[in-house]
């Protein structure tokens, strides 16, 4: 696996070691010296993220396909219960991506700006997103598609909307984003029920919907407040060397579970500071335990593929963490599967054992869809027919020839 260095190698290896130490003096734009960890793609990352995925696959379905009755019993409450966690594992993971990018930009070198810059170009890339994803579902659905649902506030719109109005933060040298970004997040989840008790009644629908809690949409308050969180955590990771990543992971942990335990303590006091508050909607008790749970999930997920002999490759580390490296097909696939016409004749018509039945399936074409989304120029190519190549004549040499026209003659 390793070769030894030519002379003519090392020789040149020299000459470039001896340029870059003539320019140490130079005012280069070169990238501070901040030690982090030494993995180009973070598996625990993938592995959270691929945790959400499931969450949310199960959630999806109990929701689309759940009988009436059964949606007061324990396991639809459960499913939505657990499934309410992924969103915000996916807004926390996005805010961690985009720390590592403003980060990145800072160690070539790019200025305030130019990092503001990548930020903004970040949040258009998603809103992108989120509009075709829109256009998509609304034009199979059509006729029986309303134009106003190319408007709804998903997932994929709040986190370009956020990122866009959180992106001055790239503005701040990586250090401080820490600090500055772990107050906007708190910040956020505290405004949340004073927004929801405003009047907004001047603003259309479709843009207060990008605003105002509401059990229909994904809006910045609260849900921003784990892009805020994620972009703390993200700078954290890009501070820290990776020797130190064991004892960061359990402050994560320990961090992760004191916030569980206090908000839930906190939203069950018997008196309340806010005039208009719903534990569901725009507490930010609930927003401290999902940040818990996050945490709890990050620090497991970090143990997993750290210790348990999971290795560095991408789907190393069980189907969980390959799911996540490809959740954002797997999210735009399973919507349309669920909620489209396809399925329509069996929506809410499942018992809670059928919906688990269902639930299993969905992951297992789900995690098929991933695989060949990975790996299509491998599984193209095997599939391609080989040509046969042509069997090549031997070529005789002159003696060989003379040889040869002795004996015919």
């Amino acid at each position: 696996m390793f070769e030894t260095l030519s002379s003519k190698e090392r020789a040149r290896r020299d000459v470039a070691g001896a340029l870059r130490d003539s320019q140490g003096d130079a005012p280069a734009s070169r990238a501070p010296a901040i030690p982090r960890s030494n993995s180009a793609r973070l598996g625990y990352l993938d592995w959270s993220r691929g945790l959400a995925v499931l969450v949310m696959l199960q959630g999806h379905v109990f929701h689309a396909f759940s009988r009436d009755p059964l949606r007061v019993q324990g396991p639809y409450v459960l499913s939505q219960l657990f499934g309410g966690e992924g969103p915000a594992i996916f807004l926390f993971v996005t805010g961690i991506t985009l720390a590592f990018l403003l980060d990145g930009r800072e160690r070539k070198g790019l200025g305030p700006w130019g990092r503001w810059k990548a930020a903004i170009l970040r949040s258009l890339y998603l809103w992108t997103l989120a509009f075709l994803f829109r256009a998509q579902l609304w034009l199979f659905a059509f006729p029986g598609s309303s134009w106003t649902d190319l408007f709804k506030v998903d997932i994929l719109n709040c986190m370009g909307f956020a990122i866009a109005l959180l992106s001055f933060t790239a503005l701040l040298t990586t250090p401080t984003r820490v600090r500055v970004c772990a107050i906007l997040g708190v910040a956020i989840a505290g405004a949340s029920p004073f927004v929801s008790s405003a009047n907004w009644n001047w603003l259309p629908s479709g843009l207060s919907a990008y605003f105002v809690p509401n059990y229909a949409a994904f809006a910045f308050f609260p849900w921003a407040a784990f892009i805020a969180f994620g972009l703390s955590a993200g700078s954290v990771l890009r501070l820290v060397n990776s020797s130190d990543m064991g004892k960061v992971m359990l402050w994560s942990a320990l961090g992760g579970t004191m916030l569980v335990v206090g908000g839930e303590f906190f939203s069950n006091l018997p008196y309340d500071v806010y005039p208009h508050a719903e534990y569901w909607l725009n507490s930010p008790g609930l927003v401290a335990v999902k940040l818990g749970v996050i945490l709890l999930v990050v620090a497991f997920a970090w143990l997993w593929c750290e210790h348990a002999g999971m290795g560095t490759g991408r789907r190393n580390g069980s189907f969980v963490r390959q799911l996540g490296t490809t959740s954002l097909v797997v999210y735009w696939v399973h919507i349309e599967m669920v909620y489209g016409r396809w399925l329509g004749i069996w929506h809410r018509t499942f018992s809670a054992g059928e919906c688990i039945l269902a639930t299993a399936v969905l992951i297992l074409l789900m995690t098929g869809l991933s695989v060949l989304r990975s790996d299509w120029k491998t599984i193209a190519g095997r599939l391609r027919p080989r040509k046969s190549l042509p069997i090549a004549e031997p070529v005789l040499s002159e003696p060989e020839l003379v040889e040869s026209g002795r004996a015919a003659g």
